[in-house]
């Protein structure tokens, strides 16, 4: 019976040892270490990194190890390590001898799998703890392969100072990725990581050099490294202090170290790019800097990838000034008039235009937003691709009117510009002007992927693309540059922008490999007079341009051909007589004939519009304007033919051009208290004409040739009038406050 019970003894132990030993080891081995944010570039190259939690260099668990570090490292601390099963008795009997032959400790005896279960545990080393090591190595040899133990060793074995783990120590004293390392640095690293507390780089050199070249003399009688490799190792230097981590990238490390704290973050970033890019960046920023523009960021996408290969979120981060560790890059800041050419590819794609159709540009109040145009000049009709090139802003406005505020809104949060949160009646029409506020980072995606006609994205007609793509290489370079006759200048579609107040500066340009964004200005907000997307971005970004390879340019799409009014842009109504031909996108073959040419009963002679139906007459095709339309066209197009008059109809023969019906004013103080005056203009189908005006029912004098008349009036509502010599008369009515 006792027989029996002591029986059962053993086999319960055995069976507790057992099940002790086969889950003595955690899932992961080093879940709980915190580890560094390391970022690189696509190749692998260190772009920067963040220090663990804990204070330490600690980047995450390796994938490779450098050969020469691993056959010094194994000939250093565990030559049986392939052979053994976790422990080694040979080496736990050398170190027993040695410790009593030197009457102290000298030497642990322990295996790499050991130390492996040291640096998990952290224990305390005396002999209990040697044989728990013991114990559990043996199960860790049972459940990874031999490469897995030493990747998990390296990756957290101590270095010296706040080093831990190969890859962050070939960082810090080698300023490489350590694939290069020599023989000598593989060999002084294997040793540093032996006792990284009493042999230190800057302390017991003389120590750690003797280790070194013990070590190198061993792998050269193993004939692990030639007699000629021996010599050249033994005379390299000892590795000096520690070098500092790249920061290339800064803000993509920041923008990982938030989003992919203490995780290996591998970007797209072309690091040789990268570093040009920061070069060229920094040069231009200094140089903005003298006229208060202190901030600057550039991004570069790859069309095809729509990857972004270089990414500077705010240059020069090494000068002595505020906000340079502000993300300027991703930051939402006033757009100006960069969301331009997205509005005329959706306008075209949607057949709400054509890429010539004409857009109202004359002084316009939409209920109170009344925008002008940059120069403050007006064509009374431009056509949509030259109103895009010049960037004009009445026309835009005019035609985000009719696509819809709404619309267009949601065709720009699907485009991914993530920023625009608020409802799109709180933009209203000043979201193509810079109402809403978008990223660079955005935008430059957003672009790209209009680049590649990306499937999915809600720009997607080749014909609508190309045309906006077209219409944007037609601005004028800031370089003076002429691409059509250069063959050494690219082929680039480019837009800026400025926002109001001068705060924001923006350049985007695109080629069929490429796309390039710039934003300058002041990432306080605050604003400078000298600051223009077109002088400050644009010259960085054409800059840019030059550091990439040429591109070509996009291949025209085939279509379906429509015959296109070519004075109005619109399809060829029945009246259209001089067309052409052009290619459309599909919505387009079903949008607005031309509203503008229509035909006439006139003299047989051509001088009289005719209106009796008795009388003889023929029919001509004009091109017709409305009165303000025309005043202003017809001073740019001094080939516009006007119909000839019909005296027996005047109708609308004379318009006001400013101010508009209904327009509410304020009259700013002079310097010397008294009110301003305001500028009052009109238009009358007859150049000869003579117009009387009246303000109220006070007359306040005529006008003739160009029609316009200084008012002062008092603070109220008025009833502003004209008057022509037949006695045709036009009213408006102002508030003045």
């Amino acid at each position: 019976m006792k027989r029996k019970s002591i029986k059962l003894t053993i086999a319960v132990a055995t069976g507790a040892i057992l099940l002790l030993w086969l889950f003595c080891l955690p899932k992961n081995m080093f879940g709980n270490v915190p580890y560094s944010t390391v970022v690189t570039a696509n190749g692998g190259e260190l772009l920067g990194a963040r220090v663990a939690d804990d204070g330490q260099w600690r980047f995450p668990p390796c994938d490779t190890i450098p050969e020469k570090f691993r056959l010094s490292l194994i000939e250093y601390e565990d030559r049986s390590f392939y052979s053994h099963c976790g422990i080694s008795a040979r080496g736990i009997a050398r170190a027993i001898w040695q410790n009593i032959s030197n009457h102290r400790i000298v030497s642990g005896g322990s295996t790499i799998t050991m130390q492996t279960i040291r640096l998990h545990r952290r224990g305390k080393r005396n002999l209990i703890e040697k044989t728990i090591e013991m114990f559990m190595a043996i199960r860790l040899e049972c459940r990874y392969t031999k490469d897995e133990i030493l990747k998990m060793y390296v990756s957290h074995a101590p270095f010296g100072g706040n080093v831990v783990g190969i890859n962050a120590a070939v960082w810090r004293y080698l300023c490489n990725d350590g694939n290069d390392m020599s023989w000598a640095e593989a060999a002084t690293l294997a040793v540093l990581q032996n006792a990284p507390s009493l042999i230190h780089l800057s302390k017991n050199r003389d120590k750690l050099l003797t280790k070194r070249n013990r070590l190198l003399k061993r792998l050269r009688d193993k004939g692990l490294l030639s007699d000629d490799e021996y010599e050249l190792a033994i005379e390299e230097p000892l590795i000096d202090k520690p070098y500092p981590m790249p920061q290339t990238a800064p803000h993509i490390v920041e923008y990982y170290n938030k989003t992919r704290h203490g995780l290996k973050s591998v970007t797209a970033i072309d690091a040789s790019l990268q570093y040009r890019l920061e070069s060229l960046a920094s040069h231009w920023r200094s140089d903005l800097a003298l006229s208060g523009i202190n901030d600057l960021a550039a991004v570069i996408a790859d069309v095809f990838t729509g990857d972004i290969i270089a990414y500077c979120g705010n240059a020069d981060i090494n000068a002595d000034r505020e906000g340079k560790w502000v993300d300027i890059a991703r930051a939402p800041r006033s757009s100006g008039s960069i969301l331009k050419p997205l509005l005329y590819c959706a306008a075209l794609q949607e057949g709400v235009i054509l890429d010539k159709t004409i857009l109202p540009d004359i002084p316009t109040n939409f209920g109170g937003f009344a925008p002008k145009n940059f120069d403050g000049t007006y064509s009374g009709f431009i056509d949509a691709k030259s109103a895009l090139a010049l960037s004009l802003n009445v026309p835009n406005v005019w035609l985000l009117k009719e696509f819809g505020v709404s619309r267009f809104a949601e065709f720009l949060k699907r485009c991914g510009l993530s920023t625009l949160s608020r409802p799109a009646d709180k933009y209203g029409l000043s979201l193509i002007l810079g109402g809403a506020e978008v990223s660079l980072l955005d935008i430059v995606s957003c672009y790209a992927a209009l680049a590649r006609n990306e499937a999915g994205f809600p720009l997607n007609d080749s014909i609508a693309i190309y045309s906006t793509l077209d219409a944007m290489r037609d601005v004028n370079r800031p370089d003076q540059l002429d691409w059509t006759r250069v063959s050494s200048v690219q082929n680039i579609a480019w837009k800026t922008g400025t926002s109001y107040g001068a705060r924001d500066g923006w350049a985007i340009g695109i080629t069929p490999k490429y796309v390039v964004g710039v934003w300058v200005g002041n990432a306080d907000g605050s604003g400078v007079a000298d600051l223009t997307g077109a002088r400050c971005a644009g010259s960085v970004m054409f800059d840019i341009f030059n550091i990439l390879p040429s591109s070509g340019w996009f291949k025209k799409p085939d279509g379906n051909k429509q015959a296109v009014c070519s004075h109005s842009g619109h399809l060829a109504g029945k009246y259209c007589e001089s067309t052409v031909m052009q290619t459309v996108s599909d919505k387009a073959i079903h949008s607005r004939r031309c509203p503008y040419c229509s035909q006439i009963p006139v003299s047989i002679d051509g001088l009289r519009r005719v209106s009796d139906a008795s009388e003889t007459s023929t029919m001509k095709s004009f091109f017709l304007l409305p009165p303000i339309h025309k005043y202003y066209y017809k001073q740019i197009h001094i080939d516009y033919i006007e119909p000839p008059e019909n005296p027996d109809n005047d109708d609308s023969v004379m318009k006001f051009i400013y101010p508009a019906n209904g327009t509410t004013l304020s009259l700013p103080k002079t310097h010397d208290g008294s009110s301003s005056e305001i500028i009052c203009k009109a238009t009358h189908n007859n150049p000869l004409a003579e117009l009387f005006w009246h303000l109220d029912n006070d007359y306040i004098g005529s006008t003739t040739d160009i029609h316009q008349i200084n008012i002062s009036p008092s603070t109220g509502t008025h009833r502003l009038s004209i008057f022509d010599h037949t006695g045709s008369q036009q009213s408006i009515e102002i508030m003045v406050k």
